[in-house]
């Protein structure tokens, strides 16, 4: 793949880095979910961000079964309709392979844009079952959780992108 000007050269990443980094989003959900707020609508979901950030930069390591079981593990921790989340992270996560490509081209503030539409759909895939499945609407307020994750995505391509990041050392004869 040809590299735009200014792009940094990045070190492959280490399973055990992009499994930490799942495992840890998926905590953080659980915190989040038992905290002061409790299950608020407008709550934005770590692990969604995470997910289809390895899921753009590493699609062949983070796919869709991936997502199904950690949609299912956070079905099981809300004590919710069973497969709400996974139907719904499996949806992003195959939205997020069909745009990889195309996303990695842009800018981080453009990927930000890219990616915006994924987690309305996510959110929309979550509300219907939930709505179907007896719920109650949870309010105008479940409209600001995906503008809250797409502000989550230059965070999440800083930190995760953080231990990849070679060593600046320029040298007249290895320019990379």
């Amino acid at each position: 793949m040809i590299m735009r000007r200014g792009h940094q050269l990045l070190l492959p990443a280490k399973p055990l880095f992009i499994w930490g980094s799942l495992l840890g989003a998926l905590l953080l959900n659980m915190v989040q979910n038992m905290g002061l707020w409790g299950r608020a609508a407008w709550t934005p979901d770590a692990l969604a961000v995470v997910l289809v950030f390895w899921t753009v930069h590493q699609p062949l390591r983070v796919g869709i079964g991936v997502a199904f079981v950690f949609g299912l593990l956070m079905d099981v921790h809300q004590g919710g309709l069973l497969g709400q989340h996974a139907l719904a992270y499996t949806v992003l996560s195959f939205l997020a392979i069909t745009i990889h490509r195309r996303v990695l081209w842009f800018s981080v503030v453009s990927q930000t844009v890219q990616v915006w539409p994924l987690f309305l759909v996510a959110h929309t895939i979550e509300l219907v079952l939930r709505m179907v499945g007896g719920g109650g609407f949870p309010g105008l307020w479940i409209l600001a959780a995906p503008f809250l994750e797409a502000a989550l995505w230059p965070l999440a391509n800083i930190l995760l992108l953080l231990p990849q990041r070679r060593a600046p050392d320029p040298d007249e004869n290895r320019p990379l």
